[in-house]
């Protein structure tokens, strides 16, 4: 039973028969800028391509759109030094960024403070009406599809309920707008849905949709940044209205990425539609064996250690047998449980990468 890439990605999701697990997809799969480099300097290949020479699975294809501000911020160098560069982004988010690209960037200053910024730019760069703002080249998309059998996915990164608010404003001001403003939260949140379905449903009528994603990021090692309250209250009617459009579209799977420790998060997420969660950050508690027996119907994408993977072969071996134990339960695609950091070495990743590859290939459902 030979199975497109897109068609193994749902069906595993879903529980479904598969002719094997995928193997290559997810966040844990690709890595930072700066272990790029330190993986061409050390495979001695200048032009790596890490998911060819791995042999991965087509990732899944999300049809070019403008799901954000639109048309976007200018982006300007702000100020240079010879460790950091901090720039205005097309986001119109001011960062400072390490010059190797090596870790997270550290932001400084958000587009919106005040009622009055949020208005001028929910109806100068938020309005769905904007032409432009879905720009694929579908005869190319429908070409592309029928070569490589990916699944179609709406929603990316950094677009979410949440998780896009709080990068208008700044986490602590967004968090304590929950209690001066919650209006304002939520005619945010209620608006970006709009955008979104509005987007997604001129996508529908030209390609079968096979996934809806939302990226939160939503949590810490303490848990879930508001409370399940919080949660119901303010997102989880836009999660409704998602999870409304993928039954119309027929999008079978529901996903939703947020770091950290979502205990107290994804029984809330399951009950309004989501069906697949990652990506189960182990050192903020995770572990997704735990997850499975409490949760035998939600999909789980990733929870394997990535510190393991600088720690050597023994640790990593001990990441593989984790991923070989819950693939025996299905609903589940193994992968790391973030980006692969620069302290990893190539020969760590390509020895971890075909240790899962025999997890992968030997595992049917």
């Amino acid at each position: 039973m030979d199975m497109t890439d897109g068609e193994r990605f749902i069906r595993c999701a879903l529980g479904e028969k598969i002719d094997r697990v995928p193997y290559g997809v997810g966040i844990g799969w690709r890595c930072w800028d700066g272990t790029l480099e330190r993986w061409k300097a050390e495979s001695g290949v200048r032009d790596l391509d890490v998911a060819k020479t791995l042999g991965y699975d087509y990732r899944d294809v999300r049809p070019a759109c403008h799901q954000g501000f639109f048309p976007e911020f200018e982006v300007v160098v702000i100020d240079e030094t010879e460790e950091f560069i901090t720039t205005r982004n097309e986001r119109g988010i001011t960062l400072r960024n390490r010059r190797d690209l090596g870790s997270m960037p550290e932001f400084l200053d958000y587009p919106i403070k005040t009622r009055e910024d949020w208005e001028r730019l929910k109806a100068q760069r938020l309005d769905p009406k904007t032409p432009g703002r879905v720009c694929e080249d579908w005869t190319k998309l429908r070409e592309r599809l029928k070569k490589t059998g990916e699944a179609v996915t709406v929603g990316d990164y950094p677009w979410g309920v949440f998780g896009t608010p709080r990068d208008f404003l700044g986490a602590e001001e967004f968090l304590m707008m929950f209690y001066t403003d919650p209006a304002l939260v939520k005619d945010m949140m209620n608006h970006l849905t709009t955008l979104w379905i509005s987007m997604w449903g001129e996508i529908a009528n030209e390609v079968q949709i096979d996934r809806v994603h939302i990226w939160e990021d939503m949590s810490g090692r303490q848990g879930s940044l508001i409370s399940p309250k919080m949660v119901n209250e303010f997102m989880m009617p836009c999660y409704d209205r998602m999870a409304a459009f993928a039954r119309e579209a027929g999008a079978r799977v529901i996903s939703v990425d947020s770091d950290g420790d979502v205990r107290e998060l994804v029984p809330i997420f399951m009950e309004h539609g989501v069906n697949l969660i990652y990506p189960f950050e182990v050192q903020a508690g995770s572990d997704v064996l735990e997850y499975r027996h409490k949760y035998p119907r939600l999909g789980i994408l990733g929870g394997l250690d990535k510190r393991a993977l600088a720690a050597g072969r023994a640790a990593i071996d001990k990441e593989v047998d984790r991923a070989r134990e819950m693939v025996k339960y299905g609903r589940y695609i193994p992968s790391y449980d973030h980006l692969i950091p620069p302290d990893v070495a190539w020969d760590n990743f390509r020895y971890s990468a075909g240790r899962l590859r025999e997890v992968c290939f030997g595992a049917r459902g």
